[in-house]
């Protein structure tokens, strides 16, 4: 019996082996059911064969089935349920062992070994994995060069990346249909032999007509447009064909128009076709349904035990996640009792892991980044000193309790010995300057120098003469950095810079160009932050030591984009507006109601105050039927208001030129001003009470509240005049609306993100907005908390993913998400 016994011990000592270290292993195991039927084969043979020589023994093939179930769909189970399975198997195998006629002898488990076909993913294992997923699709079975460069049109150029080509919705073709079973106004699914193709005409319309017989009754689909030639080519009399689509009656007969359809032959595999809730796939010309199909079920048959997710079981168990093997296979080809709504509702529970894991991987990087294990150490200022203080004490007004708080909350990270990466979100007018500025002394009073970087030079000269006129007070040196300063001025400046004796520089990207050196660059303010790209804001980081990086934005990101955008920053918000700030009254006229708004223009001209009139182009434009802001303001200047001083500013004029502009407005030498959205941000102009956009309908809800926030700045009754075309689309509308009902920047911002998405709301692809490909931030907010919530809480259980359990966790990391870990670090 020894012959059995070995065999007994092949099958447990991977048992064993699996169930060490709290069964670690488990969650990287692969093929075992393969692999233990295979023993289970031999072991049978093995009784049989002592059967033969004695008939004495009985052959336990009840214990050994009980056994061989235990393992059955064992890959797809969850943690906790593989465990239960092989404790289970370890109570059969003990009772196979005592059933040898009491020979329980054990083989010792090291002259055994571990079987080889075992796909046990150690690192090995795992970079192996790592490899067969960045191979090129062209040398996947079926595929080759021709079809890889159709593939490569949907960005699908590796293995992994058809993993994650998931369907776009699905087609329930469980259940077949007959003809003269079908329901009228429902979509079904039915096969039929081909009777007929022709061409009708209906009404002097071509219509390609199919009609099918399955036995019980005809149905005819039809074509009103495609290509008629190559379709009927298709369709081949004596065929069979399946047909979804929605059933009309027309005349006597039953109708589909439009169908889907797949000419089915002899060696179809009914089961990836029809009879299932069938994958439907995104196409692009020269791949059709039933190729994609069948290549994606190569793909996920070959390939989806290397997607490796090793995610803590307590993790998994606490969120109710399937298995990721299981995930991969079913979100491609679903179990037949999946409920098809929660399938085109990407709502499944196979979709739901693929979404955790992406955002689980996602926020476990942000966690790392935001814990400052992952990067050197930075500076401990002295916060509160004697300087900062008089600083409060030479402000004109009082601060708010939000401005007070996050103060303090910048203070407390600006004294720990790593670096800040702090996101301060503030509504126009909140406060954000003087709070930076706050920040910006403490630095300097700890003997650093700090630097803020705007988008634009309008921008940089208001935040320099506030700063400026603070600084003389304080005793400290500001000094302002353009690129459009004349030669001496600039080198002085740099000169002051590179020697320490500037203490605050206030410029555009011009601080970060190169021959521009800090002698002890402490302190970093990037502004507007999302006019910056990601190579940008980190050339002035990397113009110090790791200094402390404050971010700051006047437009409100929703919780959703900054828990991904910046989720390694901590964030400050400021929500609570300086007192006798008034809402500024918003109302959408269209072209009717021009002279109303010109009414308006004279009430509050007449009354001492300015207006903004802004126009989205700068000159006319043959392509657009837009109105535009140079000719405007002659006509507004020669037509409507000739008794009134209006000034133009548009984006092309020299800096001087905007200079010269700007200073005679904000001194009140201009009535009107007519602009492009070069005044968006940051303009400050106490007097100015009315903004009036012209094409409304163009701007997006963001840059219309920016627009907005130009006027109301002091204790003024402000208004905003949204003048807009009817033609403008749905969403332009929703817009206009919302800018009516409310002055909230953050609930604007919700909006604007559910009108444009997260794409389009961050801009461009150097905003930092993750690429996930199954995730969707709006959809799926609520996973995102919960992916969030576990993977900081790992962190902060294990700093720096050194537990032994961990460390396939932290390979899968670092592999995914090396490079974008490292933009990170930009903010």
């Amino acid at each position: 019996m020894e012959d059995i016994l070995k065999i007994l011990n092949k099958i447990e000592n991977p048992l064993i082996f699996l169930s060490k270290n709290s069964y670690k292993n488990l969650a990287v195991v692969r093929d075992l059911e393969r692999t233990m039927s295979g023993f289970l084969d031999e072991l049978k043979s093995a009784f049989l064969s002592h059967h033969d020589e004695a008939s004495s023994t009985e052959i336990p093939e009840d214990v050994i089935d009980e056994l061989r179930k235990t393992f059955r769909g064992f890959d797809s189970l969850s943690i906790s349920d593989k465990k239960k399975r092989i404790d289970n198997a370890f109570v059969y195998i003990k009772e196979l062992q005592s059933s040898c006629s009491g020979q329980s002898r054990r083989i010792p488990s090291d002259t055994v070994g571990i079987p080889d076909n075992l796909a046990i993913q150690t690192k090995q294992s795992m970079n192996e994995c790592f490899r067969k997923l960045s191979a090129d699709v062209q040398y996947i079975k079926g595929i080759g060069p021709k079809i890889a460069a159709l593939l490569s049109r949907k960005g699908l150029r590796n293995v992994e990346d058809m993993l994650y080509f998931l369907p776009r919705r699905y087609e329930d073709r469980r259940h077949i249909k007959t003809i003269s079973s079908m329901g009228i106004g429902v979509r079904e699914t039915v096969i039929g032999t081909i009777m007929g193709v022709g061409i009708q005409r209906y009404r002097n319309r071509r219509v390609l007509e199919v009609t099918i017989d399955d036995g019980t009754g005809l149905l005819t689909a039809k074509w009103f447009q495609g290509n008629f030639s190559y379709l009927g080519k298709k369709f081949k009399p004596g065929e069979k064909v399946i047909l979804t689509g929605g059933v009309k009656i027309y005349l006597l007969g039953k109708d589909m128009l439009h169908p889907d359809y797949e000419i089915l032959d002899e060696n179809d595999d009914e089961l990836l076709h029809f009879k299932r809730i069938v994958p439907v796939y995104s196409e692009t010309e020269g791949l059709h349904q039933k190729y994609i199909r069948k290549i994606m079920m190569r793909v996920v048959d070959d390939y989806s035990p290397c997607i490796s997710s090793p995610i803590p079981d307590e993790i998994c168990g606490r969120n109710n996640l399937v298995d990721i093997d299981y995930a991969i296979r079913n979100v491609h080809f679903p179990d037949h009792d999946q409920d098809i709504e929660a399938l085109n509702d990407l709502r499944s529970p196979a979709r739901r892991r693929l979404v955790f894991d992406e955002l689980f991987f996602f926020e476990l990087g942000m966690a790392l980044k935001r814990k400052g294990h992952l990067f050197e150490p930075g500076i401990s200022f002295t916060t509160g000193g004697a300087l900062v203080k008089k600083f409060y004490d030479i402000l004109s007004f009082e601060l708010t309790g939000a401005q007070k708080r996050v103060i303090g909350e910048i203070e407390a990270d600006m004294s720990r010995a790593f670096p800040m990466n702090r996101l301060l979100q503030g509504d126009v007018g909140s406060g954000k300057t003087v709070v930076s500025m706050a920040a910006m002394v403490a630095a300097c009073e700890s003997g650093y120098q700090a630097a803020i970087m705007a988008p634009t030079e309008i921008l940089v000269a208001q935040h320099f003469n506030n700063i400026r006129k603070w600084a003389d007070e304080l005793g400290i040196k500001a000094a302002i950095l353009t690129g459009k300063m004349k030669a001496a001025d600039r080198k002085r400046v740099i000169k002051g810079i590179e020697s320490g004796d500037t203490n605050i520089v206030v410029g555009t990207h011009a601080i970060i160009q190169e021959g521009v050196d800090f002698k002890n660059l402490g302190f970093v303010v990037v502004d507007e932050q999302h006019r910056f790209g990601v190579i940008q804001r980190a050339a002035l980081r990397g113009k110090g030591t790791n200094p402390d990086v404050l971010v700051m934005t006047a437009t409100p990101i929703p919780r959703t984009l900054a828990m991904t955008v910046y989720g390694d920053l901590d964030i400050s918000v400021i929500d609570e507006m300086p007192p006798g700030k008034k809402p500024i009254k918003t109302k959408v006229f269209y072209e009717k109601g021009r002279d109303k708004v010109y009414d308006i223009i004279r009430r509050e001209t007449g009354k001492g105050n300015q207006a903004f009139i802004v126009y989205p182009l700068v000159e006319e434009s043959e392509a657009l039927d837009l109105k535009d802001a140079t000719s405007m303001a002659a006509h507004l200047r020669e037509d409507i208001f000739p008794d009134l001083h209006v000034g133009l500013i548009h984006g092309r004029m020299k800096g001087t030129e905007k200079e010269a502009v700007m200073t005679d407005f904000k001194h009140g030498g201009l009535d009107i001003l007519v602009a492009t959205t070069v005044i968006e941000v940051g303009i400050d102009i106490p007097t100015a009470s009315l903004m009036v956009v012209e094409h409304a309908e163009r701007f997006g809800l963001s840059q219309l509240h920016q627009l907005r926030g130009r006027v109301g700045r002091s204790g003024l009754e402000s208004y905003c005049a949204l003048i807009a075309q009817h033609k403008g689309s749905m969403d332009a509308r929703k817009r206009l609306r919302v800018m009516e009902q409310t002055n909230d920047g953050f609930r604007i911002a919700e909006e604007d993100l559910l009108i444009r998405g997260p794409g389009e709301f961050m801009g461009t692809k150097q905003s930092g907005l993750p690429d996930f490909r199954v995730a969707s931030i709006l959809r799926d907010a609520s996973t995102l908390n919960e992916a969030r919530r576990e993977a900081f809480l790992l962190v902060e259980k294990d700093p720096d993913l050194e537990n032994p359990e961990h460390e396939a966790l932290k390979e899968v990391l670092m592999k995914r998400w090396e490079t974008r870990l490292e933009i990170a670090k930009t903010g």
